[in-house]
């Protein structure tokens, strides 16, 4: 009788294993469906490579940051100042024509 027993373990071990690799075989279809999901709405995009990480890179981020809130407070301050919608559309595009003008002036190395 003691075979009895041993197979009955072996048996529902079996099922158990079974189970497991049901539910793992659930998992990575639930996986690859979100993968290709994911990918198929992406495809369109284009691709974008990390951000670098280097303290040249992040003075740069912080000229630029610097730069563009410059010209964000002097366009608020047109636009409060300046009633004329031509006077605020041009502050707008001058402002986006000089801008690279203003960072070499204000962030080139002497």
């Amino acid at each position: 009788m003691p075979s009895g027993v041993r197979a009955r373990a072996r048996a529902e071990r079996q099922r158990l294993a079974a189970i497991a690799a049901a539910e793992r075989q659930q998992a990575a279809a639930a996986v690859a469906r979100r993968r290709a999901r994911v990918d198929r709405l992406t495809r369109w995009l284009p691709n974008t490579r990390g951000r670098q990480t280097g303290t040249l890179a992040a003075r740069r981020r912080r000229q630029t940051r610097l730069l563009v809130a410059l010209l964000v407070i002097v366009n608020v301050l047109v636009w409060f100042v300046e009633p004329s919608w031509a006077a605020r559309a041009f502050a707008l595009v001058a402002s986006m024509l000089v801008a690279p003008v203003l960072y070499t002036v204000l962030f080139r190395k002497a």
